[in-house]
């Protein structure tokens, strides 16, 4: 959807070519509200990449401070850029082309702000955050003022360690379901349930 528009439900949806994701594996939350490193998982790799590319996000950041982690996610992206999977898999090839993988969130903040001019303004996600939240509405409207470059942030585990939910400029709405209460989507579905509510058409 970069570089146009759309309207849905009469309610105009603006491009947004300097909006990026991240998917945090530190600082997270364990269910006992401990921060934790999370391993990266490969299913997070793949479908969000591709929802990301389908909703034309222009960079999705995998952050882990584990080396070993990060050497993994680097050869998975290397398979499907450069490797048999690149000639196997020309969608994927394609969405992985907007993946990268970085140390830590403030490496991620720092390189979108020497890309686009400004530094990022935030909007962190989780099942659980309460206070100060936007609506989706709401964030609608501010994505399609000015020129300023966006950052979705997602957590692993059980959500965003409160550090970076406080250095948010911004804390989304929660996905919410049916009227039962529950509420445990895995990150790749919400990520993508959010990118629709935002982008969708």
């Amino acid at each position: 959807m970069a570089g146009g528009e759309c309207i849905s439900r009469g309610i105009i949806v603006a491009a947004q070519p300097e909006c990026y994701l991240a998917l945090l594996h530190y600082p997270v939350l364990n269910k006992h509200r401990q921060v934790v490193t999370t391993a990266v998982a490969n299913l997070d790799i793949h479908d969000i990449a591709r929802a990301a590319r389908t909703y034309g996000i222009a960079r999705y950041y995998i952050v882990t401070p584990i080396a070993a982690q990060r050497s993994l996610v680097e050869t998975i992206i290397d398979h499907w850029r450069r490797g048999y999977g690149a000639e196997y898999n020309h969608s994927r090839r394609e969405a992985f082309s907007g993946v990268c993988v970085r140390e830590d969130f403030e490496q991620v903040c720092r390189e979108i702000g020497e890309y686009a001019g400004k530094a990022p303004r935030v909007v962190a996600t989780g099942a659980a955050l309460e206070k100060g939240l936007i609506s989706y509405g709401e964030l609608r409207k501010l994505l399609a003022e000015g020129d300023t470059p966006w950052l979705l942030v997602f957590g692993t585990g059980w959500g965003l360690a409160d550090g970076i939910v406080a250095r948010a400029d911004y804390s989304l709405a929660p996905v919410r379901g049916g009227s039962d209460g529950y509420n445990h989507l895995s990150v790749r579905s919400a990520v993508a349930v959010v990118l629709d509510r935002l982008f969708g058409c």
